[in-house]
């Protein structure tokens, strides 16, 4: 069975790959074999390979920059982007691995040495989103492989090239065949894997209701499985906020990646004081956003990754307003070629319209009027989704005790929220479970064992279990 990738900004067929379901067999065993090599490769060797991969990543950036852009319309500039983030967590696990898997000595008896050591478990399942399509992969590779496990990764069905190149990365950069897989398989093939016996965990990025299904799956195995889901990120600004920074950031925030990120602040809750004025400088901004040819240096906004999922974003949009929101900007599919869809800010928003209670994944913002910060607080964490939140006040320490309130797994104060090698990464609530990145990531996929060694024996043993 042939895949395609297509462009989506001109619908055009980027190319065609072989799907992999014929060898998926071959792979897991290769897969299997491998790690029984890799787990015993000293960490310093582990560590020179992802920072040999972070240099491949670095002298084929165009290329790979490009790729992506084709395949699935990130602006370039975003796409090279991507690729020099992607270099800096090779960077960061090939500085930090070892002191993150260093065996951890803790008190106990006084005859006898108890410690935690971190041991790889074994081939791990990715399933990957194709919003990000490198960075997303790497995030995962980078601790994992480096702990000693291998990696098989399920790639989003839209980004086969993505997947393909990332494979050949890790192979130009020296990892032996078999520590790093890309499957080209249909997603009706995934419980298969996941139940498996040589899988040893499972990760997923993507949406609530694939998450779902994968841990479901990964639950009647007893497989580990981390899940980083969709998110519908709150956007504070308070009545003393930074007004030119909050401006810039929230249109920044909300049309990254054509407005296609998880992360992505999606519901601007503005006390009264400041609502007009915020409402009016961000409309007038996002309005100013360039959109078209996602290869052309000048564009700000590219098309959706998909013509289904815009079509889902519209319909979205136009249920909000049947129910009596206010469309302040855009709201319509670009008359053009390609899956394109304008910055739009929606207002007046009555609660459980979808803009208000689901996540809207594209260039749409949600404005929402609150009297003041307690009732901003309320509205921010009114929402089954928990990934990340902002606010925005001149004052810090308020800052910080808002941040403190809001129910998600990170929380920044006059800043965008973003992902970042050196911190912990991941969400609650419908927004999932675990950790990637910083040292909690590369724990999620290892056997934290617990050993003790008796120097000598005691006149009475006590066994507690």
């Amino acid at each position: 069975m042939a895949i395609e990738s297509t462009n989506p900004a001109t619908g055009a067929v980027v190319d065609t790959y072989e799907s992999d379901s014929d060898r998926r067999e071959a792979h897991l065993e290769r897969a299997t074999d491998a790690f029984e090599a890799w787990r015993e490769v000293p960490i310093e060797r582990r560590q020179q390979r992802i920072a040999a991969a972070g240099d491949v990543l670095r002298e084929n950036a165009d290329e790979y920059a490009e790729l992506m852009t084709r395949e699935m319309g990130k602006p370039i500039d975003q796409s090279r982007s991507e690729v020099e983030k992607c270099a800096w967590v090779c960077d960061y696990y090939a500085e930090h691995a070892a002191e993150f898997l260093e065996d951890e000595h803790l008190a106990g008896e006084p005859d006898a040495e108890t410690k935690v050591v971190s041991q790889p478990l074994g081939p791990i399942l990715a399933i990957m989103p194709w919003n990000f399509p490198f960075w997303q992969v790497f995030r995962f590779a980078a601790p994992n492989l480096t702990a000693g496990n291998v990696g098989l990764l399920k790639h989003a069905s839209n980004v086969p090239g993505c997947a393909r190149a990332i494979e050949e990365v890790f192979r130009e950069a020296g990892y032996p065949e078999g520590v790093f897989t890309s499957l080209l398989i249909g997603s009706d093939e995934v419980d298969a894997v996941i139940e498996d016996d040589r899988v040893k965990g499972v990760t997923l990025t993507g949406s609530e209701g694939a998450g779902r299904a994968v841990a479901e799956t990964a639950g009647s195995e007893l497989t580990k499985s981390v899940l980083e889901l969709g998110g519908s990120d709150p956007f504070v600004v308070l009545e003393d906020a930074p007004m030119d920074r909050a401006v810039e950031t929230a249109v920044q925030g909300r049309l990254l990646n054509s407005g296609q990120s998880c992360i992505a602040a999606k519901r601007f809750i503005v006390v009264e004081d400041v609502y007009d004025e915020f409402v009016d400088r961000f409309v007038d901004a996002m309005s100013d956003q360039v959109i078209g040819d996602p290869l052309e240096e000048e564009t700000d906004v590219g098309p959706q990754a998909r013509e289904d999922l815009m079509r889902e974003l519209h319909d979205q949009v136009e249920e909000t307003v049947e129910m009596g929101g206010e469309v302040r900007l855009g709201g319509e599919p670009l008359d053009r070629d390609g899956a394109f869809y304008p910055p739009t800010v929606l207002s007046d928003v009555p609660e459980n319209a979808p803009a208000d209670c689901e996540e809207l994944f594209g260039p749409v913002a949600t404005v929402f009027r609150v009297p003041d910060e307690e009732a901003a607080i309320e509205k921010a964490n009114d929402t089954r989704f928990g990934l990340g939140a902002s606010v925005w006040t001149e004052d810090l320490e308020r800052g910080e005790r808002v941040a403190r309130r809001f129910e998600s797994g990170m929380a920044f104060v006059n800043e965008l929220v973003k992902s970042d090698p050196r911190l912990p990464f991941g969400g609650v609530k419908d927004s999932g479970y675990g950790r990637e990145l910083a040292r909690d990531g590369i724990l999620e996929f290892v056997n934290r064992k617990t050993i003790w060694v008796q120097h000598k024996a005691g006149e009475e043993t006590a066994s507690v279990e």
